[in-house]
């Protein structure tokens, strides 16, 4: 009997790209109007969780905001959504700490039926906030991987600042879905200059002309003024087509001021120059691309037994085995481990520890398995690697220092011989389960920077209430990382959160947050070698470890 054909594979969901504005906000300002910006949250068991922020619009009540907000869209799900509007007045990051001009709740179904959601924005207390109003315009991305590479300058723009020159930027705006016009890009604002050169900036094609080379783009150019006012300079038409020839020679348009044209008549020339001086599409592969590629995950676990976590007989202590309440580290393992196992076919995990006297000897290692078992560390899925860390726990003596290098050191042996390969086949993860401050932290700055440059990247768990300074500075979110000889990180592989920010929250909000960087951090590391998807996935599936059938063994450090 002949077998019925398998299922096909479950179509991807879409994604749907949120554009915010609002109108006639509430002046929170005495000497000046209100610096608003726009925070996205997004209902999850009950609960808000913000998900993202557009920029801050210096002095205007009247925002139409550059950044947008992407969110997965499920036909089958009720997804609550929420935007807030906030007069931002410091570099806080707390949103308590501004005021508050408003907000509306919405789902997102809701907001995609409609196209375009023009609604009056409220207060807490669901009266109106003044007049103000926001409009929301949904659009659903499509699978095209195309990237434009853009650079534009300005020549001999018109002078509008009494003691100064100009200070121009670019808006590029093409038809919504409503028929009006929608920004979908702003360039930085170039100061004092009638001949600015803009820098160079990427953009979707599915954003910049919603896939359609022909569709009509309208490009302003204004002067910016800090008071929130821009003066308009000039403005023309075109089509992403006419972008596409300044792949071989730059193309430039008449910036056009339509009221001075009419006071001057033929006498009008234009109010300066556009350059497009280039012009590059590429293709852009997605995280999914390079996983339906057959990349695996390989992800590797470090735990924490230095002193500082207290003795684990002891109540208080962070690895105290209390059977009716996990202790933080089988949480944040739990959490992480269970959306990574996903991502590997085999789902076997090396589990590490550091920091503790290991029998039978009883001297300090800082890079030792979960399992004892030097030449094969593996524990068979998550519910494995918990075992091993129960099992564990007994048999060693917590001791110290907090050495993060070794156990980086460790998972980067594995990733160098992948990256030899010049394949996406495997991807390297390790999750650092600590407890406090690193003691071998210019060590560590030196092993991150060397890791940035292979497939791998690094989460940071912090457990407990220690003062984890030094783990922001590893991000590298605002700073970025470099080693003691000044040599930067090749791009950004460190993501660190803090246990204690999740403690009320359900679990797998944990694991998004601290995977939230994950797949720009893979897409990075392949599109910094040109690394494409495989076209094979069983070419995925060669053994990580390279020849051998098993990892190498390593030492009892």
């Amino acid at each position: 009997m002949q077998q019925a054909p398998a299922p096909p594979p479950t179509s991807c969901h879409s994604k749907v790209e949120l554009r915010v504005s609002c109108t006639n906000l509430l002046d929170k300002d005495v000497l000046s109007k209100s610096d608003p910006l726009c925070a996205f949250f997004v209902m999850q068991d009950g609960r808000w969780y913000e998900h993202a922020r557009t920029e801050m619009v210096l002095n205007n009540l009247n925002p139409n905001f550059a950044k947008t907000f992407t969110m997965d869209y499920y036909f089958e799900e009720v997804q609550k959504v929420k935007f807030a509007i906030y007069d931002i007045d410091n570099a806080n990051q707390r949103l308590s700490d501004h005021d508050f001009l408003g907000e509306i709740e919405a789902t997102l179904g809701h907001i995609v039926s409609h196209g375009v959601l023009d609604e009056p924005l409220l207060m807490k207390d669901k009266k109106p906030a003044g007049k103000g109003r926001i409009k929301i315009s949904a659009e659903e991305l499509g699978g095209s991987n195309e990237v434009a590479y853009c650079s534009f300058k300005g020549t001999s723009l018109d002078k509008k600042d009494f003691f100064g020159k100009s200070d121009p930027y670019l808006e590029i705006h093409r038809e919504g879905v409503d028929g009006k016009w929608m920004m979908v890009h702003r360039t930085e604002v170039i100061k004092n200059t009638l001949n600015p050169t803009w820098k160079p900036f990427k953009i979707s094609t599915q954003s910049l002309c919603g896939g359609n080379h022909d569709a009509q783009l309208m490009i302003k150019c204004y002067d910016w003024d800090n008071d929130g006012s821009s003066d308009f300079i000039g403005e023309f038409q075109t089509t992403f087509r006419s972008f596409l020839e300044a792949e071989s020679s730059p193309v430039k348009w008449d910036c056009i001021n339509p009221t001075k044209k009419r006071k001057k008549g033929s006498k009008y020339k234009n109010s300066g120059v556009i350059h497009l001086t280039s012009c590059k599409i590429e293709v852009e592969y997605t995280f999914l691309d390079f996983i339906l590629g057959g990349c695996q995950i390989n992800f590797t676990v470090a735990v924490d037994f230095t002193g500082s976590n207290g003795d684990p007989r002891s109540p208080q202590s962070l690895h105290f085995m209390d059977p009716r309440n996990p202790n933080e580290y089988l949480k944040a393992l739990r959490s992480v481990g269970e959306v990574c196992q996903d991502y590997d076919t085999d789902k076997l995990f090396p589990g590490l520890g550091f920091g503790a006297k290991i029998p039978p000897t009883y001297q300090v290692s800082f890079e030792f398995p979960l399992n004892f078992n030097f030449q094969n560390p593996f524990c068979a899925g998550i519910a494995g690697l918990e075992a091993a860390y129960q099992t564990c726990l007994p048999q060693i003596q917590l001791y110290g220092p907090t050495n993060f290098a070794p156990v980086i050191n460790h998972v980067m042996r594995f990733a160098q011989e992948e990256a030899q390969k010049g394949v996406a086949s495997n991807y390297y993860i390790l999750l650092i389960l600590t407890d406090g401050v690193i003691s071998d932290f210019h060590q560590t700055k030196d092993a991150i920077v060397a890791a940035s440059h292979l497939p791998m990247s690094i989460i940071i768990v912090g457990v407990g209430g220690a003062d984890f300074t030094e783990m922001n500075v590893l991000d590298g979110d605002d700073v970025r990382l470099t080693d003691r000889s000044g040599r930067p990180c090749m791009r950004d592989i460190v993501q660190f959160v803090p246990f204690r920010d999740f403690r009320n929250a359900p679990r797998h909000i944990l694991a998004k947050n601290v995977l939230a960087e994950l797949p720009d951090q893979v897409i990075s590391y392949y599109r910094s070698r040109k690394i494409q998807p495989l076209k094979d996935p069983k070419l995925a599936q060669q053994n990580p470890f390279g020849s051998n059938t098993s990892p190498p063994a390593y030492a009892n450090s």
